[in-house]
């Protein structure tokens, strides 16, 4: 009875098949695919897993992705489900002034994250980060309410920004240094350095309102490059959002 998670980002598609849909299931394949290439998932990837017994997936492309998905999916005899931000879900409670509105991304990776910190302990406050093409910083306090978050582009939006509106500036890669002395140090340097900064301000909001250093967990696919740079203490999870939908997998089934 394997289920099979998916995470549709903004530029890929991340899939992985677990032994069954619940926290702490055993991992048995997974892959990543760009969004162009998701019409080869069903002949290529796809066609020698076990059929899944049951999929959730969380989607952010919009609907025209998520439909090449489901196409992709008819080898199996299996109903699509995905994830839709809510007032509440698995624990946590989202304070967003329109709860539909936020990004499924955030709100299944938070309910991944605080699932991660109270599985280890005691409930804290937790701040969530998602680097990938853009950046997101979540606060939940420690009763698991999801207070409010920021947005800011990721590296590559930035430098591309600062590419096309700035007269003469081409953007070679750099690297991150305390005192840059190249363009292309101050460039990659001053993407990476307005990351952590936004990441400190809101971990000193959550800290003074609830006096409690929260938990810091940080996961997407430019999150290594952040690992160096940060000036708090942090988990770096590679697939957070996994995490969620396999917290969230059993609830779905109990009111099926």
């Amino acid at each position: 009875m394997t289920f099979l998670a998916i995470d549709i980002g903004n530029t890929r598609l991340k899939w992985a098949q677990y032994d069954g849909g619940r926290p702490g299931a055993r991992l048995l394949a997974q892959g990543a695919e760009f969004l162009e290439n998701i019409d080869r998932l069903a002949e290529g990837p796809w066609a020698a897993l076990p059929p899944p017994a049951r999929m959730l997936g969380c989607a952010v492309a919009g609907d025209a992705v998520r439909k090449r998905v489901e196409e992709q999916m008819e080898l199996w005899d299996v109903a699509p489900s995905w994830v839709a931000s809510s007032p509440a879900e698995a624990g946590l409670v989202n304070g967003y002034d329109h709860p539909g509105r936020l990004g499924t991304d955030r709100w299944v990776a938070m309910i991944g994250a605080r699932a991660r910190v109270l599985a280890r302990g005691p409930a804290r406050p937790v701040i969530v980060v998602m680097v990938g093409t853009a950046v997101t910083v979540e606060a939940i306090d420690a009763g698991g309410r999801f207070l409010g978050g920021l947005i800011l582009p990721g590296h590559g939006i930035m430098l591309r920004a600062l590419e096309s509106g700035t007269a003469g500036l081409h953007v070679p890669t750099g690297e991150v240094r305390r005192f840059p002395t190249n363009t292309s140090d101050a460039l990659t340097s001053g993407g990476t350095y307005a990351i952590a900064g936004a990441v400190e301000r809101l971990a000193r909001h959550l800290a003074e309102d609830s006096g409690e250093e929260p938990a810091c967990i940080m996961t997407g696919g430019a999150g290594w490059k952040m690992a160096p740079s940060m000036t708090r203490p942090f988990e770096l999870v590679e697939n957070l959002i996994f995490d969620g939908l396999l917290e969230i997998a059993p609830r779905r089934a109990a009111v099926a």
